[in-house]
């Protein structure tokens, strides 16, 4: 699955424009390597996403098209 899409269906980031916008920005990383939108996320693979002044690292757990609000967290899960 993209990431920018990823991050979106997990609730990361609310809308897959801005999700697209912070890869273009040089923002996110998957596996210590920066990423443009359409790169792949697998299973297993660690995302980190550099917000501002915080950052937010995740271990992808599943990778699901359509996922319920409640169930967005079991998506990932929270490294740091």
């Amino acid at each position: 699955m993209r990431i920018d899409k990823y991050l979106k269906n997990s609730r990361i980031i609310k809308r897959r424009t801005v999700a697209k916008e912070a890869c273009e920005q040089g923002r996110v990383f998957i596996n210590g390597k920066q990423v443009k939108p359409g790169d792949k996320v697998q299973m297993g693979d660690v995302v980190m996403i550099n917000f501002g002044t915080s950052s937010m690292k995740i271990k992808v757990l599943k990778i699901l098209d359509d996922v319920r609000k409640t169930d967005a967290t079991k998506l990932y899960k929270l490294l740091e």
